[in-house]
């Protein structure tokens, strides 16, 4: 009984760090579009942020999901 409990917990708290990454990464790619919209001179630099920021995104979805099991 115990033991079930815990497993839930340890998956409902990777459940959230997972969906926090996944939120992270898609209004990192909304402002990314956003930015690239309003200056167009500025895709290559607006990319390269983007690109850095949903890496350590999902790196701290990935920590969050081994943690939590």
């Amino acid at each position: 009984m115990i033991t079930t409990i815990a497993e839930i917990q340890g998956s409902i708290t990777s459940a959230f760090g997972l969906l926090g990454a996944a939120i992270g990464v898609g209004l990192i790619g909304l402002k990314a579009a956003e930015a690239v919209g309003r200056n167009p001179g500025a895709s290559g630099k607006v990319l390269v942020q983007a690109i850095i920021g949903m890496a350590l995104a999902e790196g701290l979805g990935i920590l969050a999901l081994f943690l939590g099991k």
